[in-house]
């Protein structure tokens, strides 16, 4: 089973909104990077991503499932890109800063240090195990 990180400016959506969605969750849409894209196809349901604070915050907040695979973006009007459904699963009960990871030799591989920009990217599971138990996950 894969795992993932989804970005997100928290003043666009955040953690918060996410929860107040409940178990039938959301779209993850808007995304118009083909690499992005490439993640988003290869996802599939009950795996899970890290919903990290882009911007100010810098954080991996909490653990997300994916409730339903790539399907095509409604919002997209060239139907060149697609989305997913994520629901929230548990916040991170420590967040986890980007300045942790980077201090974290055993995390100097991962994506989120090495092309930052991408909005939904992998995560290995070493990373995975590594930041859950850092972010204080049982």
């Amino acid at each position: 089973m894969a795992h993932w990180l989804l970005k997100s400016e928290p003043s666009t959506w955040s953690w918060d909104d996410q929860v107040k969605t409940g178990v039938k969750g959301t779209a993850w849409d808007g995304v118009r990077n083909h690499l992005a894209k490439k993640h988003l196809m290869a996802m599939k349901k009950s795996e899970q991503a890290f919903f990290y604070h882009s911007g100010e915050e810098k954080q991996i907040v909490g653990i997300l499932e994916i409730v339903g695979e790539y399907e095509p973006d409604p919002s997209d009007k060239t139907g060149k890109f697609g989305m997913v459904r994520i629901k929230a699963r548990a916040p991170m009960p420590s967040p986890v800063s980007l300045e942790r990871c980077k201090n974290e030799k055993k995390l100097s591989k991962m994506a989120l240090l090495n092309n930052s920009r991408l909005s939904v990217q992998p995560v290995t599971n070493e990373d995975w195990v590594l930041i859950c138990r850092i972010g204080g996950m049982k």
